[in-house]
């Protein structure tokens, strides 16, 4: 409080602290997320208007969106309407309100800035409901001769309102609250605008030139604190918890001599990264990424067998239970002839498995726990964890990967996923996470042949079918929905299950989806898996994990509706057997242009970590990586697509900015800064 009484303007000050906002319009602002002072500094406008150059009357165009400066002739009330004819040196126009309140305060010989939409009426040129401001005679316009920022609206906002809010808040506060916080060596390399001018240009830009510097100081702003607020919180970290050394022995060596196969050169070379961290003592926290299909499970019992060398238990965690099922089969059979001991933990255990299960974990005997989400419960205690492995890692929670590795002591984390994700987004959201990448398919794997069909070329997947069928193979049949909706045309699993039945009966055809118990779900696949059903109709309860090497063909129906990594980890259930494999998009006939966008993609390229970069550009990074849970990815300014090279310069300047000042006892600003906005987000990122 200052001695007048008067509360001190703040970042954290509350939006009513600005003039007229309250009420309704209080509420209407939080509707947009603008709760403070902060929130309407960064409340970015989402395009612009440059209203720049009024026309003469005589050089409106119909069609375009225009502004000119005029005298009114006359106006009348029509109806609820209201007409205006206005006119300049250079001519007349007409203007029409769809209100007749305005012809209550417009009268003739006002002078009107006016900027809208033009039309014909008969010769003249119109402007259609068109904004309009009343101008003394020496008076400049507010409305034309700028570029005009274009915000999120509502109903109970105007753009007219936001903008005089927008603009009160730089006026009164702007240069009370926004302090400078980045170091001034870095301010001084690179010419970049104070931070108080860089907001007042993104809202109201003078030219391009300064528009352009502006969003590039706010980017690197945003982009910079983030990766240096990650990497301190990485080495504080590493120098608070030690972890054990874990290294491969008689165990890991028995298991890779005997490879009936030879492992890639990616795989390898993934498998060096993992045990050179698992040998060291700073806790391992590495993601490995490979396209479907690349081998990463190996490479993951690489890890495990490493950690059963050493003593110590592993556990590793799959989203779902048909695929934290299948990884027990894989890891049993290839495991337990070298005397692993391991258990599956999922939620439809019995009470006396379960018990049976947790006993072992609790005493040691069990060296390898694999489940789902169950593995984090609060009765389960492990007796030496010390790897944690997650399996398509973006499917869980941050506080869920946290959950688990807080059941060891700073134990060794490996996150895998086959959906790649683009160097930019790991480079921003998990800072210093380090990655190995298997970008390479084991020898015999073909590349899925992909063709999309539209309604008048369906017929012809019911020919492939049968040929896939005839020649001993099995496929997919792909649907977003489980049952008929009478307010969405999205085929349904029961739908497809009854037409393929009545199309082709001499076919053994069944269906499966996630609202089946995990008994039925798991004998369907076996049935499945073992050949005894030639088409299965399915949800995406497939698009992880299950591996049937026989299936040689998936339709998709309806892919348009589904994104396109999901796309493309359901055409990696295809292509796992030695036969040409084919996967087949079907395109509803009211798919949106972004849907059809996604299936010619999908045509057009194989190469995951491609898709994945198309994948970011079409949907944004948040939906990508499913990492706006947890808010570390919420950048009001910074764009990962468009602020690439912004990304690795701030990446850059903050291990220079920490290397000699890892505390940043020298530059306090941005230390507080940092704090103030990441502090809590950072806690998670740390451990993501």
């Amino acid at each position: 409080m200052t001695r007048q009484g008067i509360i001190e303007p703040r970042l954290s000050s509350p939006a009513t602290i600005i003039p007229g906002v309250g009420g309704k319009k209080s509420q209407a602002l939080e509707k947009l997320g603008v709760f403070t002072l902060e929130d309407m500094f960064y409340f970015m406008p989402f395009r612009y208007e440059d209203r720049r150059f009024p026309k003469p009357l005589c050089g409106l165009k119909p069609g375009k969106t225009e502004g000119a400066i005029a005298y009114v002739q006359d106006i009348v009330k029509r109806g609820n309407q209201t007409e205006a004819v206005i006119f300049d040196d250079t001519g007349t126009a007409r203007v029409r309100w769809f209100t007749d309140k305005i012809a209550g305060f417009v009268r003739e010989g006002m002078r009107l800035a006016v900027y809208g939409q033009i039309s014909n009426y008969y010769i003249e040129p119109q402007f259609t409901h068109p904004e309009f401001e009343i101008l003394a005679v020496n008076q400049p316009p507010t409305i034309i001769g700028i570029v005009l920022p274009i915000y999120p609206a509502n109903s109970d906002l105007t753009q007219r309102i936001l903008r005089k809010f927008v603009n009160t808040a730089l006026n009164d506060y702007a240069e009370k609250c926004l302090q400078e916080f980045l170091p001034s060596r870095i301010l001084q390399r690179y010419g970049m605008m104070s931070l108080c001018e860089a907001v007042r240009q993104v809202h109201n830009p003078d030219d391009e030139k300064k528009f352009i510097r502006a969003r590039n100081r706010l980017s690197f702003d945003e982009l910079f604190l983030l990766q240096a607020g990650v990497m301190m919180r990485r080495k504080s970290y590493a120098s608070k918890y030690h972890a054990k050394h874990l290294t491969p022995g008689k165990l890991f060596t028995l298991f890779t001599e005997n490879l009936p196969f030879t492992m890639t050169d990616a795989q390898l070379n993934a498998t060096h990264e993992i045990l050179s961290d698992m040998a060291g003592d700073m806790p391992m926290n590495r993601l490995l990424q490979g396209d479907v299909g690349s081998g990463k499970t190996l490479v993951a019992e690489c890890a495990m067998i490493a950690a059963c060398d050493s003593g110590v238990q592993a556990a590793f965690m799959a989203p779902t239970e048909i695929l934290a099922q299948q990884h027990y089969m894989t890891l049993t059979k290839s495991l337990a002839p070298l005397g692993i001991n391991i258990a599956l933990l999922t939620g439809s255990l019995k009470a006396s498995e379960r018990r049976k299960i947790l006993d072992g974990l609790a005493d040691g005997s069990i060296n390898i726990a694999v489940g789902t989400h169950a593995l984090f419960s609060e009765n389960v205690k492990f007796h030496d964890l010390a790897l944690v492995i997650a399996d398509e890692q973006h499917r869980f929670g941050v506080m869920q990967r946290v959950k688990l590795a807080e059941k060891g002591t700073a134990p060794h984390v490996l996150a895998m996923t086959a959906t790649p994700i683009p160097r930019t987004l790991v480079m921003s959201i998990y800072g210093g996470l380090e990655v190995s990448t298997i970008n390479e398919l084991p020898p015999g794997r073909k590349p899925v042949r992909t063709i999309s069909l539209t309604p008048p070329e369906y017929s012809r997947v019911y020919d492939m079918i049968r040929e896939q069928v005839h020649e001993g193979r099995q496929a997919y049949w792909v649907c977003p929905l489980i049952e008929e909706s009478d307010d969405s045309d999205l085929h349904s699993v029961k739908e497809a299950y009854d037409n393929l039945r009545g199309i082709m009966p001499e076919l053994r055809i069944s269906f499966i989806h996630g609202r089946l118990s995990p008994d039925e779900k798991a004998g369907i696949m076996h049935e499945f898996s073992s050949g005894k059903i030639d088409v299965l109709v399915c949800t995406v309860v497939v698009e992880v994990g299950v591996d049937v090497p026989n299936a040689s063909m998936i339709v998709i129906q309806d892919a348009g509706r589904f994104g396109l990594s999901q796309l493309h980890q359901l055409r990696g259930r295809v292509g796992r057997g030695e036969a040409e494999s084919v996967c087949v998009l079907l395109e509803n006939a009211e798919i949106s242009p972004a849907g059809h966008e996604r299936v010619s993609a999908m045509v057009q390229i194989s190469d995951g970590f491609e898709l994945a970069e198309v994948d970011l550009i079409q949907r944004g990074p948040g939906e990508v990586c499913g990492i706006r849970q947890h808010g570390v990815n919420e950048f009001r300014v910074a764009d990962l697509v468009r602020d690439e090279k912004i990304l690795y310069l701030a990446r850059d300047e903050a291990e220079l900015t920490l290397k000699d000042d890892p505390e940043l006892e020298h530059e306090p600003e941005l230390r507080q800064e940092i704090f103030r906005r990441l502090g809590g987000v950072l806690e998670l990122a740390t451990a993501s």
